[in-house]
């Protein structure tokens, strides 16, 4: 464990000094979007931050290579390589993606490679442990397929929730961390060593979060892009078919009992294989929901809105902060209630619980409908959340003899600090009078 921690605390530092320069360098390479309608953010903010991300990757892979323990993976596994490689590909797509905004079916194809970069050196799933029923074996073009897959399910599925700030990086260190707990009990508690890349996968990405999450957050100062989440989406999707796809359920029934139960005992790996349903399960129903929302309007199914998840989280009265820390809350409970199921199936107690704190988590989210409006006559003592809102007052101008009030339409037109020129030729400027000189003619200088 101390080692996975050193590799965890090395990643968080990289991946945290690299974030400032990156940013810098986002924005003198002139990757800063404008702002779109379905966008959320009120000024352009700098994307690129997988460039941090991909060398706190590399620094994670790097650092546990010298360590005495965690070398044994790279010395008798090639599943590390197979990682780096093609994360490399998939953070090379993203970063152009992220300058030149690159065509859909092009990022499509590049994910695809890089999945057959990595089955090509062995990354790939062997087997299915399938709860009821047992170890399914797969052919090696099923392997490939499935594989592949996963992986670009899972790189479009972490894309999708990237829509807050912290949304997208705290979600998947919600979910490795998870990953890790329950990889880890694999590795060490059971001895079964396919379970040690995916140990160090989790830990890597869980490292490779925490580290950007302080730029990322309310509001950001940087966007991970989609060269951050792409990558962050293949590492996950790595580190679930490593466990699924190498670990022999049949050894690990030797512990637990069985075939069946080492099947049982694996649902936690379902986590990242089911993560469009189960992490992401509010963000892809939010998804089917606007396809069938734009085709009715008879638009395409690809135009952008303001009808997907977050918007609708931030228009019943969430605060930005608080609609993402809603999804932080259905995450953390969905992947620590599986894993926490799956060591401790027989025990009621732990049902009961995941049922208790889904009530609180439909109350959360439903918490604006139930905030309380004060009466008129109370309001002086109540905090301003519970104060009715009071209609907006026409505000009054200043004029001078013979000058006209400006209209609405004129106001908007006056950028913010500059005032209204009256008859005398004085412009005020926040506050101040800063009178024009004029020559001869009349005209400014």
């Amino acid at each position: 464990m101390r080692e996975y921690l050193l590799t965890l605390c090395v990643t968080v530092a990289v991946t945290y000094l690299l974030t400032g320069p990156v940013r810098k360098f986002a924005i003198a390479a002139g990757a800063m979007p404008e702002i779109r309608a379905r966008d959320v953010h009120r000024e352009p903010t700098p994307r690129l931050g997988g460039i941090a991300m991909f060398g706190g990757l590399c620094a994670g892979l790097l650092f546990a290579d010298h360590l005495a323990n965690l070398n044994d993976v790279f010395e008798l596994s090639n599943e590390p390589r197979a990682l780096l490689s093609g994360a490399a590909l998939i953070w090379l797509i993203g970063v152009l993606d992220d300058k030149f905004e690159i065509d859909a079916l092009i990022k499509l194809g590049g994910q695809m490679i890089a999945a057959g970069v990595m089955v090509v050196q062995g990354l790939t799933i062997l087997w299915i442990p399938v709860p009821g029923v047992g170890t399914v074996s797969l052919t090696a073009w099923q392997g490939n397929l499935l594989t592949v897959a996963l992986v670009v399910l899972t790189i479009n599925a972490v894309n999708f929730v990237d829509g807050l700030d912290g949304l997208a990086a705290g979600m998947v260190c919600i979910t490795s961390g998870a990953f890790f707990m329950y990889a880890y009990r694999l590795w060490y508690g059971y001895g079964i060593e396919s379970a040690a890349p995916a140990t160090l996968f989790a830990a890597i990405l869980m490292g490779m979060c925490l580290g950007f999450l302080p730029h990322n957050m309310h509001p950001a100062r940087i966007f991970m892009g989609d060269s951050g989440s792409m990558l962050i989406g293949l590492v996950l999707a790595a580190g679930a078919i490593s466990i699924t796809g190498q670990v022999d359920p049949d050894r690990l029934g030797i512990f637990v009992g069985g075939e069946r139960a080492a099947t049982h005992a694996m649902l936690p790996v379902f986590i990242p294989l089911l993560l469009p349903l189960t992490i992401t399960a509010l963000p892809v129903a939010d998804l089917l929901l606007a396809i069938v929302r734009r085709t009715w309007r008879g638009q395409s199914p690809f135009a952008a809105d303001r009808g997907h998840l977050h918007h609708r989280l931030l228009e019943i009265g969430h605060s930005h902060s608080r609609a993402v820390l809603i999804m932080y809350f259905w995450s953390a409970l969905i992947a620590f209630g599986t894993v926490a199921y799956s060591v401790h199936s027989a025990s009621m107690w732990i049902v009961l619980v995941i049922v208790a704190l889904s009530a609180v988590g439909l109350v959360l989210l439903l918490l604006p409908r139930f905030t309380p409006r004060a009466p008129r006559w109370a309001e002086a003592f109540v905090p301003p959340r519970y104060r009715r809102r009071k209609p907006a007052r026409t505000p009054a101008f200043a004029t001078s003899p013979g000058a006209s009030s400006p209209s609405y339409e004129d106001e908007a037109r006056v950028p913010v600090g500059v005032g209204v020129s009256g008859a005398n030729g004085a412009t005020a400027i926040g506050g101040r009078s800063r009178f024009r000189e004029r020559d001869n003619a009349g005209s400014a200088r």
